[in-house]
């Protein structure tokens, strides 16, 4: 079973992640995730393993399977976001696995530390995300680099795994650098360490000043779109609403819009109008700088169909 646990403390934790605590007659983990388990694992074989081990964990665990135990191997978070659920299954594949071959595996998953964070936080993460993590003791620089430069320019909001160590203290820096290039340096920033454990701290920053602020590898780092804001101690990210309905008047729809359909600059109202600027005179270049998209991705958008199909199109294709 590999487990997540969450951020760590018992109350945050599945009751599905604590029942296959419970069942298991090996606990394996990290060193520090076996401590936020301790009040659970009493009279368990215990088998700690120390930060850079995660593949002697998974062939630990597969022993131990293989010896008919009843293995929990312990992440915290999400077994399967940055967690040993990856290199398990390498191992067990490895070994030849295969579901009919009397191991049974079972992935138990719990709140990742981009959600733990952004609870603690306010809402940073109501409209599009991604995760990256800084660290390169497995993925090259500049596969981390051009993942982070696209994510600054397309406006994701970003979540940081690993953003700094001992030995790791440039990452944070190249990574502030990259994203500069692309959003505006007052744009907000929360550095989340150990939450929900006992020596939870909470910051806020900006993006300019985010590489001088206290980071370690406890920390997640969020980092907000062109959106995002700070009021009141919370870091929010707008969902759009405010697109389609005037919420200062008390949630009416704009006009132009219609409540429960795209907006008019969704997919169809964006080719309506992109259509109609190619008619106008301007070229699949223009248009690809204007709005920031490829060209070749332009010149195929001005070849689609611009209007919704009718119902009976629409049932023929569910058909």
């Amino acid at each position: 079973m590999l487990v997540g646990i969450g951020p760590g403390s018992v109350e945050h934790m599945t009751g599905r992640a604590r029942a296959a605590i419970a069942e298991a007659d090996t606990i394996i983990g990290y060193v520090t995730y076996i401590k936020l388990v301790a009040d659970l694992i009493e009279g368990k074989e215990v088998i700690r393993k120390s930060m850079t081990e995660e593949l002697d964990r998974a062939i630990e665990a597969l022993a131990r399977a293989r010896a008919g135990k009843k293995v929990a191997l312990v992440s915290s978070g999400d077994a399967g976001v940055y967690g040993m659920a990856g290199p398990t299954y390498e191992v067990l594949f490895e070994a030849g696995w295969t579901p009919d071959s009397g191991i049974a595996v079972e992935i138990v998953p719990g709140a990742s530390a981009l959600n733990s964070c952004a609870a603690l936080v306010g809402a940073p993460l109501t409209h599009d995300f991604c995760a990256i993590s800084l660290s390169d003791l497995l993925t090259p620089w500049p596969v981390i680099a051009r993942r982070l430069d696209a994510v600054a320019q397309a406006d994701f909001v970003v979540a940081l795994y690993n953003p700094k160590s001992g030995r790791r203290t440039q990452q944070i820096v190249q990574a502030q650098q990259l994203l500069l290039r692309h959003r505006r340096p007052d744009t907000p920033v929360a550095i989340v360490k150990s939450a929900y454990r006992r020596r939870e701290q909470i910051s806020f920053t900006t993006l300019d000043q985010m590489a001088e602020a206290d980071i370690g590898m406890l920390s997640t780092v969020l980092i907000g779109n062109s959106q995002t804001f700070v009021r009141e101690g919370r870091m929010v990210t707008p969902r759009g609403y405010a697109n389609k309905y005037a919420l200062e008047e008390g949630g009416a729809t704009r006009a132009g819009e219609q409540a429960g359909r795209s907006l008019s600059t969704g997919l169809l109202g964006w080719l309506r109008a992109l259509q109609a600027e190619h008619q106008a005179g301007a070229t699949p270049d223009e248009l690809a700088r204007r709005h920031r998209l490829p060209a070749d991705y332009i010149v195929q958008a001005l070849l689609a169909p611009a209007e919704a199909p009718t119902a009976a199109a629409a049932e023929e294709g569910e058909a």
